[in-house]
């Protein structure tokens, strides 16, 4: 089973997935998934992993780095599955990220590599949307092109750390209007899960419900309002999103 949040009904409610991606409620009841909205499954403090992938670092032209370039994302980006994403009017290059997210299940203080899966709750997926125009360079990426609202789409559920024996070894795709533009594999990355919490519990408390994104391999491209931009994580899931533009996404709000 997997575990998701959705808002139904003027509620928002935790509910369970099962393997024929059915959503049920705590008594049994099914809801079918086109008349729900999806939500981020957690909500605690989102760490973003920066050139983790070595193929990505040679395709920005930059050396793999020798410590994890890490960032917190706010909690105004985050979007569920099957929303929105805005793509700000007059901007040149806005690119998508599919990433493997390490969803955190205990409270992690000093923990080894040797322990570190041990506090792993299980893992979701995210889309960690980059506005390209501002980045000063991908050793400071600022909040004008990570942290802008709505652009980390995540979900569409939490699967539980034992459904995925090594998540060392999953593919990731992007499609953009079901055209494939990005693949790779979780065994490219340059700093593994374990490492990462290690290094993060080292200076700080990791509280369950946080989580780690554990960046994106090469294949990256720009993408427009109307695009639909699916990304995947074999055996964790399937993220849809859309692209809009900023001028209409304003107007929706009024």
């Amino acid at each position: 089973m997997k575990q998701a949040r959705i808002r139904y009904q003027g509620q928002d409610l935790a509910v369970t997935v099962d393997n024929q991606d059915r959503i049920l409620l705590a008594d049994g009841t099914q809801l079918p998934a086109d008349q729900v909205t999806w939500l981020p499954p957690a909500s605690g403090t989102i760490f973003a992993l920066g050139l983790n992938y070595a193929d990505h670092a040679t395709e920005l032209e930059f050396k793999a780095p020798e410590a994890p370039l890490i960032f917190i994302k706010a909690p105004n980006s985050l979007t569920g599955h099957r929303q929105v994403s805005v793509r700000p009017d007059n901007v040149e290059y806005m690119h998508y990220e599919a990433e493997l997210v390490v969803v955190i299940g205990k409270a992690a203080r000093r923990v080894s590599q040797a322990e570190a899966m041990e506090y792993v709750a299980g893992y979701t997926v995210c889309n960690d949307y980059a506005i390209r125009d501002y980045l000063e360079n991908y050793y400071r990426p600022n909040l004008r092109v990570k942290s802008r609202d709505t652009l980390t789409p995540i979900g569409p559920w939490i699967v539980d750390k034992a459904a995925i024996p090594d998540p060392h070894n999953l593919a990731l795709r992007t499609f953009v209007n079901g055209e494939l533009r990005q693949q790779g594999t979780t065994a490219d990355m340059v700093f593994n899960i374990p490492f990462l919490i290690e290094y993060l519990s080292a200076f700080m408390t990791l509280q369950p419900g946080d989580m780690i994104a554990t960046g994106t391999p090469k294949g990256l491209s720009d993408v427009v309002p109307g695009d639909e931009v699916v990304v995947e994580v074999e055996g964790v899931g399937r993220l849809v999103n859309h692209i809009i533009s900023e001028q209409y996404y304003e107007e929706s709000l009024k």
